[in-house]
This record gives structure tokens, sequence and C-alpha cells, in this order.
């Protein structure tokens, strides 16, 4: 019995030896996706936080090339051409790189997706480089922030936030005609895409009489659709004819409240009440 026990103990004194307690990261990770255009950004980065010290010309000095984070180098990934701050820049992934300063940042996107931090960060190896200005914020963001903002079908915005500091990065796609090319490759087959077409029409090249050309069509093939007969009744409005507008808004009413979708029974109620 004396000798279990003896061996017990030289168990556990081996066991909790050997064990290892682990902790929250100090400037965790984060990986943020964003849909946009016809393909994602994707933003890897890792978030440290401020507490209590002081941030830019203090812990990130002025006129430094930072790592934008902490730990490994920011990296972001497009997989397709955008626009970053009217700089074009292609499919693949970079590092995220920049130059804090008082009245001016400078922002960076690197070939070196393997450094760590600026370990290892060339000049030479810089895709796009721009300079941009700071804004400072009311309130302190007191956890390094990375975000999209303003997300639109061919732009949006990249905003960067720490301390009071924040940087608005603009990205645009160029996507108009390369839907337009499918577009119009998709309507020589036999099924033809009548409602993306409309809404192509309608919200990039602004040509109702070619949107509602095709949106009539789609409602002929899709007499049940409650929200095509509500977007057709917009583009009619838009066009000046109140009343073809109104007996579509009236058509997709019943037919929203035969479906119980009470979200476009209001919103036909609500048009209505401007087409009478």
């Amino acid at each position: 019995m004396k000798n279990s026990l003896i061996l017990l103990g030289l168990l556990l004194s081996i066991q909790f030896g050997n064990a290892q307690v682990k902790l929250p990261a100090p400037s965790p990770t984060q990986v943020i996706k964003q849909d946009f255009a016809l393909g994602s950004i994707e933003i890897t980065y890792s978030r440290p936080s401020a507490k209590g010290r002081r941030i830019f010309g203090g812990l990130e000095s002025y006129g430094v090339v930072w790592r934008t984070g902490a730990n490994a180098a920011t990296r972001i990934k497009f997989t397709e051409p955008v626009e970053f701050a009217g700089k074009k820049v292609d499919t693949g992934t970079y590092a995220l790189y920049s130059v804090p300063g008082i009245d001016s940042w400078e922002i960076i996107l690197n070939r070196g997706i393997n450094n760590w931090g600026v370990d290892g960060y060339k000049e030479s190896e810089d895709v796009v480089r721009f300079k941009i200005a700071p804004t400072k914020l009311k309130t302190a963001v007191e956890t390094f922030t990375m975000q999209f903002n303003n997300v639109k079908p061919e732009s949006c915005d990249l905003n960067i936030e720490w301390d009071r500091t924040s940087i608005r990065i603009p990205l645009t796609a160029v996507i108009r005609e390369k839907i337009k090319s499918q577009l119009e490759s998709a309507m020589r087959s036999d099924s033809k895409p009548y409602w993306q077409a409309a809404q192509f029409y309608n919200e990039y090249e602004k040509n109702l009489v070619k949107a509602l050309e095709n949106i009539t069509a789609a409602v002929k093939e899709n007499p049940k659709a409650f929200y095509m007969w509500l977007y057709k009744a917009k583009i009619e409005q838009e066009k000046g004819d109140f009343k073809a507008a109104l007996t579509s808004s009236q058509t997709s009413l019943a037919l929203s409240k035969e479906a119980k979708n009470d979200s476009y029974v209001k919103m036909n109620v609500e048009l209505q009440k401007k087409l009478k």
C-alpha cells in the first residue's frame, strides 16, 4: 500500500511538473472576409490593445514602417483585381504595411507575406505605396481594429482604427463590363436570365427601358414572384408611369399576403401611398 502511494505521488508529480498552462494571446489573431464585387477580400491580422499606452508617436513611432497590427505581417488577399485608393492591384495575397505620420500615413502592399512583422521587409518588394490622411476619433479605440464599411457592388472602404486615429482606404472594382459580357452571353442561351438582366440595366446602366423589358419577361416566367412584381413597380414609378406601377404593386401585395411575407406587404403598402 505504501509503495503504491509513493508510486502514485511520483506519477502525479511527473504529470503536473510537465503540465503546460495556456493563456489568452495578448494580441489575438482575427480573420475577416468580405464578399466584394464578383469576389472577396480577406484580411488576417493580430490585434494589440492600447493598455493605457500612447500609441502613434509613442509605442508605434512616426515615420517608421509598421506591420499594421502585431506579430506576423498583416496579410490581405484579393480574389479579383481591385483599385486600392486608386492604385491598380492584381489578384493575390499581399503584406499590408504602413508608415504612421501626424498628418499623413503611407500605406504599402508588399510581397513579403511570410515576414514576421517588419523583419524581412524590403522596399524593393513593394507593389503599391500611397499616402492618405488620418482622421482623429472622438472616442478612443482600445483594440486595434480593421473592418469593411460602406460596402456597395463596386466600392467599399477599409477602415483601420486604433486609439484616436482612423484611416479610411477606398476600394473599387471595375466589374460592369465583365457582368455585361456574361449577361449578353447568357441571354443567347435557352434559359434567359431576365431577372438578373433587369437588375443590371436598372442598377448599373440606368437604362429603364431595357430594365422594364426584362422585368416584364421575368414576371411572365415567374408570375408568383412577389419580389419581382415590386421591382417592376419601382421601375415603372421611376419612368413616371404611376398607373402601371400601382397595378404591379397591387399584384405584388396580393402575392405577398398569399406568401405571408410581411416585409413585402409593408413595402407595397408604403409604395402605394406614394402612387395614389
